[in-house]
């Protein structure tokens, strides 16, 4: 977590655009995110530059070309360090917005995600003493540390989202932690989201590899798939894959493969039966014209609906084997149309449907008050569900109103709290019960009554009900069983 300082210091930034005339806090963090690039493009060339000088070898890359460009000026003006040092803010001003910006869109000869993203980056920073200011409060925050680096990009994200008018790209960071737990992803998994916005989803997988598979940062082989082929993120906005191509960096991975698809409409053929593991919160709203959306897609489930459509792409995207844990709309776990009737059949027929764990109604408050859930399946192609797991979550730890405010100390929330919940506290965090019943889903589980706040539910019942996945369907209260 951020020290109180930190966040002030982040705070001051933002402070800074608003009092500058930049709010639109996309915008602002959009600025920001390229200045942090600059700053690590800097900081990326001083470490090669160390290496070289104590190993006697010359310089293995360049970031920055040598010598001075066509007009006699130095390349190493671009560099942050150099800049920021003009001393003459209309200087600093001009270095800026002149070269170093159509310096980082020319950078897409590097292979890299970053430099893909950057490709368009604009520079809309209307003044010098605004730059300068903003550089100046930059240059302050310490980002050696790599969990400080996170930890400040998400705070920057959460004003964001507490800003409200991009809400609807952020999940809560601690339904994502308890999805990405509840999957329990491995060094060797090959993850997609193929709505990934800031990249929430992948961030946290790394996050929990690091902490529960040390040996994918030791081993050269595991590191080499953590950089480079373990995650991998689909998203149709180009300033959310910047966003998260940037979120990714910050976070310790070299060269995610974060990238522009609209996954509906386009033919993932290339990508059918690729990854092991899906974790992904995608678009519920409206819903789209057969003409726009893969043909592959439709022969699965025939409708116009976004959040049956990204079903059926998970299913079409999954490796025989592959698990995915997904929030969908309440609508897909009742709804009575064919196609959502013949999705939910697919799931618990032809593959292995594990566990709906019903959403307070707002976790999601203020962008949207829609009841959700999340849905945990295998991909097998021949069945396999037996019981499906059902949990009741009342309670995330947050208050349920447009405010959202904590209910507990922050050690206190999570799905794996710092400090075990005291006896009446469970009420305001269900997040490490419900994880860990999870887990005990095959063994004392099974004997729960639909009474408790989880139980299991024979496929053959499921089946009886018109595949119906709503937990009230199955749930009995303790008034009428007495």
């Amino acid at each position: 977590m951020l020290t109180g300082e930190l966040r002030n210091q982040i705070d001051r930034i933002w402070d800074a655009f608003w009092s500058g005339g930049i709010a639109n806090p996309l915008e602002v963090l959009e600025q920001l995110t390229y200045l942090l690039f600059i700053r690590r493009l800097d900081e990326l060339e001083t470490l090669e530059e160390r290496r070289s000088q104590r190993s006697g070898q010359p310089m293995r890359r360049h970031i920055f070309p040598e010598g001075a460009d066509p007009q006699g000026r130095p390349w190493s003006e671009l560099r942050w360090s150099r800049f920021k040092e003009l001393g003459d803010p209309s200087s600093m001003f001009q270095v800026v917005g002149e070269r170093v910006f159509p310096f980082l869109r020319e950078l897409g000869g590097e292979e890299s995600a970053y430099a893909t993203h950057m490709r368009d980056a604009r520079f809309t920073i209307p003044t010098p003493a605004l730059l300068t200011k903003v550089v100046e409060l930059l240059d302050a925050v310490p980002m050696e540390d790599r969990d400080t680096k996170g930890d400040i990009y998400e705070y920057m994200l959460g004003k964001l989202a507490t800003a409200g008018t991009n809400g609807q790209f952020r999940t809560p960071r601690h339904i994502i932690e308890l999805m990405v737990a509840m999957t329990e992803p491995t060094p060797r998994d090959v993850m997609v989201d193929p709505a990934c916005g800031t990249c929430g989803f992948p961030v946290a997988v790394g996050e929990y590899l690091r902490e529960h598979h040390p040996e994918v940062l030791s081993d050269p082989d595991l590191r080499e798939h953590f950089n480079h082929g373990l995650f991998h993120g689909f998203d149709f906005d180009n300033t959310m894959l910047r966003i998260g191509a940037m979120n990714m960096l910050l976070h310790g991975v070299e060269n995610p493969d974060v990238s522009y698809r609209d996954s509906l409409s386009e033919d993932s053929a290339s990508e059918e039966n690729k990854y092991t593991l899906i974790l992904a919160n995608p678009p519920f709203a409206g819903s789209l014209d057969y003409e726009s959306t893969s043909a592959r897609l439709q022969r699965v489930v025939k409708t116009k609906k976004t959040e049956l459509l990204f079903m059926a792409l998970f299913l079409q995207l999954l490796r025989p084997g592959g698990r995915a844990a997904v929030i969908v709309p309440d609508g897909v776990l009742f709804g009575s149309s064919k196609a959502h009737k013949e999705l939910r059949r697919t799931l618990v027929e032809d593959h292995f449907l594990e566990g709906v764990v019903s959403l307070p109604s707002g976790v999601f408050r203020p962008y949207a008050g829609v009841s959700t859930a999340i849905l945990l399946f295998t991909k097998t192609g021949r069945g396999g569900t037996d019981q499906v797991w059902f949990y009741d979550m009342t309670a995330d730890g947050w208050s349920l109103d447009d405010k959202r405010n904590p209910l507990l100390p922050l050690e206190k929330l999570g799905p794996t709290p710092k400090e075990a919940l005291g006896e009446n506290e469970h009420e305001k965090n269900n997040l490490p019960d419900c994880l860990d019943r999870w887990r005990h889903r095959k063994d004392s589980e099974r004997g729960r009554a639909r009474t408790a706040q989880s139980f299991c539910v024979p496929k053959e019942e499921i089946s009886a009900q018109g595949y119906d996945l709503s937990l009230n369907r199955y749930k009995v209260s303790s008034d009428t069983e007495n």
